[in-house]
């Protein structure tokens, strides 16, 4: 890998940034400053910018508890971004695994592993997510039996020309309960109260897959996933 390259995967300086250091002698390769921009840097070599050691850090996976006004976005815009509230070196490297709308909160995956991020979001995969549900006026009786059977045919939501997957749908209460999708479309959770003549009030992400939300983490926190939350897709 050129030197220059190596600093842009190791730290956030830019392609150009990372040329300035080198040709003013800021960055050691086993000890020796190199100021050859295209210089090898091979297995083994220790590379050092300004004393500090630099080591790639290979494919990261992270799962967000994503708190309510934040965007699931690369650009900046109205609401603080998923990747402002990660501090880790090139952030913005990390592809958000499945958005979450800004009042939305709970689990968010990222990663920079193209491949893993489109096993979890390809429609063909099906990918069950858990969402628990606050909604503004109670579900109950036959009322909510109609429900879980639309739901479980499928509904057709206003410009849309093909009806939802199965969704299964399991009220705690008479105005929270829990749905399981296996798609992502536009609003789709709240479209699909609004079909049957409901609200949704709060909207909250547990799960995807088998990936369940940390409970110990905080809104606003990450972590890495552990090897088998990773294996699982």
């Amino acid at each position: 890998m050129r030197l220059d390259k190596f600093l842009t995967e190791t730290t956030d300086l830019s392609r150009s940034d990372a040329k300035k250091v080198v040709h003013r002698g800021d960055v050691t390769v086993d000890g020796e400053v190199v100021k050859n921009t295209a210089s090898a840097v091979k297995d083994g070599m220790r590379v050092e910018w300004n004393g500090e050691h630099l080591e790639l850090m290979g494919l990261r996976y992270l799962m967000l508890y994503k708190p309510a006004n934040v965007e699931c976005t690369s650009k900046p815009g109205l609401y603080e971004r998923a990747h402002d509230l990660i501090d880790l070196p090139n952030v913005e490297r990390l592809s958000i695994v499945g958005r979450l709308d800004v009042d939305t909160t709970g689990l968010v995956l990222m990663t920079d592993d193209g491949q893993w991020n489109h096993r979890v979001t390809s429609p063909k995969k099906a990918c069950a997510k858990r969402y628990r549900v606050t909604l503004a006026r109670p579900l109950e009786g036959d009322e909510l039996a109609r429900a879980v059977e639309d739901f479980d045919h499928g509904l057709m939501l206003d410009g849309e020309e093909k009806p939802t997957r199965p969704a299964r749908l399991e009220m705690e209460t008479a105005t929270v309960g829990l749905l399981w999708i296996t798609e992502g479309r536009y609003h789709q959770v709240k479209r699909m109260f609004a079909a049957i003549g409901n609200h949704v009030e709060a909207l909250h992400r547990e799960a995807i897959g088998d990936v369940e939300l940390d409970p110990e983490l905080e809104p606003g926190e990450c972590r890495f996933l552990r090897p088998e939350e990773i294996a699982s897709f």
